[in-house]
């Protein structure tokens, strides 16, 4: 179980991403967080891992209190969440290969990652990434050779790498066309179901989270404005996140 509690994050300038966010997400959901760019949804996916450090709040997972963790507590709490861009943070210059071995430098010799030497076993374990994610024979290319949904199965397969128990993502379909950005769901959606991991992803589009999620948390300017099924999400509730000018799609 993962809970936030009374999550505040304040950035310089007074400027105020998250505003007393609160919920809990069950381990192996699937959980859609919505809301308009600038709403805080890369605030809080970050607040989770502590790329961005809390202003204030609690977020507990299963018993431990991350955002009270020792850096080396961190390190550890860290192996088990994933991360998935929305710009996929590969090294260009880099092999495929090389790109998804990096999500294993929590686990390895820091020389050995420095000179890109890895267990054989954790390059077999690279490989069989890249083949459930359809890319096995884009391995020893280059990562800006490949077309950007490749680069995010690219991603997705560098996060599985730390074997998580947990992946967040952070609008990873957001530059992506609507049929690559379903092929990228999918994905998730299997590593949520067949392997039990714990989803959370921030998406823009209704139909999305109509289609992946188990329930959805929506901001609106760092409030939580809902939290529950994603067929609760009516007409007033869709205007109190989005705004009454928007209109609905999907």
């Amino acid at each position: 179980m993962l809970e936030v509690k009374q999550l505040v994050k304040t950035y310089d300038g007074d400027v105020q991403a998250l505003k007393d966010v609160s919920f809990s997400v069950p381990n192996g959901q699937f959980l859609a967080v919505i809301g308009l760019s600038g709403s805080g949804k890369s605030t809080l996916l970050r607040c989770i891992n502590r790329l961005v450090e809390p202003t204030s709040g609690k977020i507990i997972w299963d018993g431990e209190d991350i955002t009270a963790a020792s850096d080396n507590e961190l390190r550890i709490i860290r192996r088990k969440i994933g991360m998935v861009f929305q710009h996929f943070n590969l090294v260009n210059r880099s092999s495929v290969l090389t790109n998804v071995l990096s999500g294993r430098l929590g686990y390895v010799n820091p020389i050995f990652s420095l000179i890109n030497r890895f267990p054989k076993e954790d390059i077999d374990r690279a490989m069989r990434q890249l083949d459930r994610v359809g890319i096995a024979d884009k391995a020893s290319n280059r990562a800006d050779e490949l077309s950007g949904g490749q680069q995010q199965r690219v991603g997705i397969a560098r996060a599985m790498m730390q074997e998580p128990r947990m992946i967040l993502a952070d609008e990873p379909v957001a530059s992506l066309d609507p049929v690559l950005a379903h092929s990228i769901m999918q994905y998730l959606e299997k590593i949520n179901k067949e392997d039990g991991v714990t989803v959370i992803c921030s998406l823009h589009f209704l139909d999305l989270v109509h289609r992946y999620a188990d329930r959805v948390v929506a901001l609106n300017h760092g409030n939580l404005m809902f939290e529950g099924s994603p067929k609760e999400i009516d007409d007033q509730k869709f205007k109190d996140i989005y705004g009454k000018e928007a209109e609905r799609v999907g």
